[in-house]
Formats: structure tokens, sequence, C-alpha cells
């Protein structure tokens, strides 16, 4: 749901190869994850499913305060999980920079953002799973979970590199962007809340493809259903 919305050389040299190193570095160690571990047919198969429907969401923008929208990130870690998230993040940012939806040189930054969201809302979204809580309080909470972090890291990595042309002060940059992530800290609960209908959704019809089919498997094992 966050993303830098500025235009190329908007950030000063240095941050662009910080940034852009960072995502490659988190890329690259995913690839290696998935080389070393493998990975299974289906879940190749749903990532495409998970790519194109965050890809489609996210074209629709909303022009306020430098442009907000939804992209299902919360939802692409909840069905994807921690490593296919990040890969369908750098997709998703490459197809949409090339449509001129965000700054090809700032693809770094919107990956790392973006592929935080997904991280976050999976393992939370487990955890809470964990802690038997129902379907939707913990889609939606995860997601919500995962979208406020990537827009608290957006904001930091707006600030940290500062704003080409730009005549505000560092403190009242830090300012005018904690006003953004504060809206879209609101726009998360949207889409968290959201996230949690679609999640329970498919509960109801393919358990599997939320990791539910283990642990009602738990369940029958031991007699006790949630």
């Amino acid at each position: 749901m966050a993303h830098v919305h500025l235009g190329e050389g908007a950030f000063p040299l240095w941050a662009l190869v910080l940034w852009t190193l960072l995502g490659a570095g988190l890329i690259s160690a995913v690839v290696h994850r998935i080389r070393k571990d493998g990975i299974e047919t289906r879940q190749i198969a749903l990532a495409g499913i998970a790519a194109a429907a965050s890809f489609a969401v996210f074209q629709l923008n909303i022009p306020v305060w430098g442009g907000i929208h939804m992209n299902l990130t919360g939802l692409v870690g909840i069905l994807a999980g921690p490593l296919l998230g990040p890969l369908i993040a750098l997709v998703v940012n490459g197809f949409s920079a090339a449509l001129g939806h965000g700054a090809v040189g700032l693809l770094g930054a919107n990956t790392l953002v973006n592929a935080t969201e997904a991280v976050v809302a999976y393992y939370a979204f487990r955890t809470l799973l964990g802690m038997d809580w129902d379907v939707f309080p913990a889609g939606a909470s995860a997601a919500t979970l995962g979208l406020s972090a990537g827009a608290f890291l957006m904001g930091a990595i707006i600030v940290v590199s500062g704003v080409n042309g730009s005549a505000l002060p560092r403190g009242d940059l830090a300012i005018a962007v904690a006003g953004l992530v504060g809206l879209n800290l609101g726009v998360a609960v949207v889409e968290g809340i959201l996230t949690g209908f679609i999640v329970q959704f498919l509960a109801s019809v393919r358990p599997d493809l939320v990791g539910l089919d283990d642990r009602d498997a738990r369940a029958e094992a031991t007699g006790v259903t949630a």
C-alpha cells in the first residue's frame, strides 16, 4: 500500500545507490533461499495469481497527497509467504515503473517497502493463528500490521534520503512525511479489513491456500475444533 511517489532524480545519488543495493541484497537472499530449499509448483501458480491481482489493484491511484492506493501486499504475503512475497513486490513495482507509476530509480526503495509489508503480514498471520485467533481478525490484523510497517519504512526512506530541489528544511520535510504516513495508516486499516474478508472467504473454500489445513488436521487429531 505504501509507495514512494516521487519522480526520477528526486533522491540524491547516494540514496539511490543505497536503496538499490539493499533491495538487490534482499532479493538475492530470497533467491538463494528458494534455490536451496526449493518451492512447490502450486506456490508458483499462486504467486502468479497474487502478482496479477496486486498489479491490477496497484494501478488504481487516488490522487491525494502525492497518491495513495491499495496493492494487496498484506494478502500477497499471507498467501505466497515470506520468500515469494518480496519477489512479487519486485515484479509489481517493476511493471508499474515501466508504466510510469513510480520511478525506475526508486525500484529498490519501493521493493524494500512492499517486501516488508508482505513479510510482516505473513509472520503476523501465522503468529495470530498460532494463538488460536479466528481467521478474519487474524487476516485483518496481520495485513494492517504489515501495511503499517511499510508506511513507516516509506516515511523513513524519504526523510533519510531527502528530496532534491525541495525548499523544505529536513525538520519540515519530516513533518510533511509524517502526515503522509498517517494517511497511509488510515488506508492500511481499510485494506486490512478487506484482506480479512478475502482470507476468511479463501479459508472457507480452500483452507490450504491460507495454511489452515495443517491446523485443521491437528484439531482433528486432538479432537478439538476451532
